[in-house]
């Protein structure tokens, strides 16, 4: 069995993307991990190869800014990484850069991966999900965040990126059937300094509207306003090893009180109606067919 990683990254260190872990943290699954590394303001390409300059294989794209419309950019970049993927990988495992597989779910992965190798019927496997916010020490709660998404896929040229990146799809447009595992991707991409926060809120919003609304509905202040958040949990695991550096860097302080979580009225009436069906998420959004 051979699996193939790939991601994209640009301007890594200016908007202090967590890729150095992201990457490292499925290398032990891979035999090589492709990156395409956008053309940067920073030195993005220089911390990328010296990652592991045996497994990891650079390509050096050039986004196209204009493909503005629901961050499709993101998605032509995904494809690019896909596409450099050798032809005898069996598996494709796709990281985002802010995104960490924790060592404890390493083994499982790799069982999982050969478990539905044969099995045709498998077109990708499926990762529950984590999202921090703030610090590393609380964890999104409301409904609003994604449950699940696609990581890995078969190295199948019919399967492409899906609008902005988060899932993947079959062409014409169909679903992928997926197998559900019982291992967690950890995402990082609300947790930065306050000032790295607004950075990359600037610039994740341009991949995704025009400079007309950029002006008119992103704030002038310099620090990212964390208190701006419905409902967290705190978290009580340990972090992934690869994690372990940065979170000692943390330098700015988040504290939130949970007692004054909110959950709108919606999102209750959906937890209710969950909980009368059995688990089943009412109004989830599932971009893959769920095998049993």
């Amino acid at each position: 069995m051979k699996v193939c990683g790939f991601t994209i990254v640009r301007n890594a260190v200016k908007l202090d993307y967590p890729v150095v872990e992201s990457i490292r943290s499925i290398l032990p699954l891979c035999d090589e991990v492709i990156v395409a590394v956008g053309k940067s303001e920073d030195n993005t390409l220089e911390v990328i190869r010296a990652i592991d300059p045996e497994k990891i294989r650079v390509i050096e794209t050039v986004w196209d800014d204009t493909q503005r419309e629901g961050g499709r950019v993101l998605a032509l970049e995904t494809n690019k990484a896909f596409a450099a993927v050798p032809a005898d990988a069996d598996w494709c495992f796709y990281i985002q850069a802010d995104e960490v597989l924790h060592e404890q779910y390493l083994d499982t992965v790799r069982k999982a991966m050969e478990r539905y190798l044969d099995d045709s019927r498998v077109e990708g496997l499926l990762f529950n999900y984590r999202h921090f916010y703030g610090s590393y020490d609380y964890v999104g709660a409301s409904w609003k965040w994604y449950r699940r998404e696609i990581r890995i896929i078969r190295n199948d040229r019919q399967i492409f990126s899906y609008r902005d990146a988060q899932g993947f799809r079959r062409r014409p447009n169909e679903k992928l059937r997926v197998k559900l595992m019982d291992a967690e991707i950890y995402h990082y991409g609300w947790v930065r300094e306050p000032k790295a926060m607004r950075r990359k809120q600037v610039a994740f919003s341009q991949l995704y509207h025009d400079d007309q609304w950029l002006q008119e509905n992103i704030p002038k202040e310099e620090d990212f306003d964390y208190r701006e958040i419905d409902s967290l949990v705190r978290f009580e695991g340990s972090h992934p090893k690869v994690m372990e550096a940065r979170i000692r860097r943390l330098n700015w302080r988040f504290d939130h009180d949970l007692s004054k979580n909110r959950i709108s009225l919606r999102e209750k009436l959906k937890r209710i109606a969950s909980f009368l069906l059995l688990g089943y998420r009412v109004g989830e959004y599932k971009n893959y067919k769920l095998l049993r």
